[in-house]
């Protein structure tokens, strides 16, 4: 309860931990398969690598700026809002919300495959399986619920963890390449630009979550400084790790066996180091996907927060525990999560994964889209803000981050851009039912907004 001798909360995350969060969201369950994925194409899935981090970090970019002029809670839907009114936020950020649960129960399922490799018996049948990756999501919850702080420390430890096993492979394994394995460059059958455009559309995943710092920016320690730092650092390290570890696996496994790994990384290392180096990677893999899931556990409660502040979403999810966090949102989205896992147990962890990969993937391009163009509108709308910055430089950074997301979306192929604009579209009636809602609540002569906010 305030009053006038509250000492002001102290905030949470700090560079490092704000860094932790890009990063470790960032390098998840994905780069520890994807060699395997990008096997037929080669050396040419270099240059896609490439071409997915300058996207990513032309993204981060103008995350990086308007996070520094703008450093709001809520990172995409609160830029997306401020730029293109009540509605587009609306739907950004119904979009990325169900993007951010959705994703979870993908990281999840990737985390119980690797706990399989020490506990056979989780991944024995599908439904244990299932139960393994539920309970994952609800001990993160409750520490998450527990406090920010909490959640920045383990995401810092994880993060790190992660890191070692990846840069060894990939520093290391740079001294065990065979130059034979990059030949044919482009071994796909597909022209160069069709096979940079495939492998961009496949690594796309391993670069979802650079807008991380910006999301829960009320708990970040001075946010115009931490999160445009936090943001281009998390990015470059996870650039860096991914381009390393890939050309360090694709240069010491033959394409042949690379494309039939379950787990590119561990067989690098038994190549290297033998049989007790497989167990090494299995753990830094636990680590990667426990902390992955962490932070976007985080951040299932932090967009509705968002929205809620603004009347955008139900007030329940604008409500705060004494630490600080909006319990009802994180414990929402996981029983979304939980319903989804259940649901779906019966295809199996792949088939799981690769469902609820489909609906995060596309619904978290379209927030970095309008990102990048609300970029340009807030620069016309509000310049005094960009003192001392030229719309020159910043128009052709929003353009080609622009540019980089249409790109993608065209990559991941008809089918995710059809359920991505599906899961969109039912947004609307939600909408419609919180201004209907509004109106009925609003007294006489009072905004709408204001009503819905108290």
């Amino acid at each position: 309860m305030a009053n006038g001798n509250a000492q002001p909360r102290k905030k949470a995350l700090g560079l490092w931990m704000a860094t932790a969060l890009v990063a470790g969201n960032m390098i998840g369950s994905g780069v520890f398969l994807l060699p395997a994925s990008l096997a037929p194409y080669g050396g040419i899935s270099i240059i896609g690598w490439l071409a997915t981090a300058v996207g990513s970090l032309l993204l981060a970019l103008v995350f990086a700026k308007l996070s520094r002029v703008f450093p709001k809670i809520g990172g995409p839907y609160a830029y997306a809002r401020m730029g293109f009114g009540d509605f587009v936020g609306f739907e950004m950020a119904w979009g990325y919300w169900i993007a951010v649960w959705a994703g979870n129960a993908s990281i999840a399922v990737a985390f119980v495959g690797y706990l399989g490799v020490f506990f056979p018996g989780l991944v024995a049948s599908n439904l244990t399986a299932a139960i393994a990756a539920v309970a994952a999501i609800w001990v993160l919850t409750a520490i998450n619920i527990a406090g920010i702080r909490a959640a920045g420390w383990i995401q810092l430890v994880t993060t790190i963890g992660k890191l070692i096993p990846l840069l060894a492979i990939g520093l290391i394994g740079i001294f065990y390449l065979d130059p034979a394995h990059f030949t044919p460059f482009n071994p796909s059958g597909q022209s160069g630009f069709s096979a940079v455009t495939a492998v961009a559309a496949l690594t796309l995943w391993a670069f979802l979550g650079l807008e991380s710092a910006s999301i829960p920016a009320d708990d970040v320690e001075n946010p115009e400084r931490t999160i445009p730092r936090s943001t281009i650092l998390g990015t470059l390290i996870a650039a860096v790790t991914y381009i390393l570890g890939t050309v360090a696996v694709l240069g010491i496994i033959p394409s042949a066996d690379l494309a039939s790994s379950t787990a590119p990384f561990a067989d690098a290392a038994k190549a290297i180091w033998g049989e007790g180096a497989q167990s090494f990677i299995a753990i830094g893999a636990l680590l990667s996907t426990f902390g992955c899931l962490n932070g976007w556990i985080l951040l299932q409660g932090q967009v509705p927060l968002a929205a809620a502040k603004d009347g955008l979403f139900p007030k329940q999810f604008g409500a705060v525990s004494r630490n600080g966090t909006p319990v009802f949102g994180l414990i929402l989205s996981s029983v979304l999560v939980t319903v989804l896992m259940l649901t779906n147990y019966s295809q199996g962890l792949v088939g799981v994964f690769n469902f609820t990969l489909l609906l995060a993937t596309m619904t978290t391009l379209v927030p970095y889209m309008f990102t990048a163009m609300a970029e340009l509108v807030l620069f016309f709308r509000e310049p005094a803000k960009f003192s001392g910055q030229r719309l020159a430089g910043a128009s052709v950074i929003a353009i080609l981050a622009f540019a980089y997301s249409i790109w993608a979306v065209a990559g991941s192929g008809e089918e995710v851009v059809f359920w991505g604009s599906l899961l969109l579209f039912a947004g609307i009636p939600v909408y419609v039912w919180l201004n209907w809602r509004r109106s009925r609540l609003a007294p006489a002569g009072e905004s709408a907004r204001t009503a819905a906010a108290e």
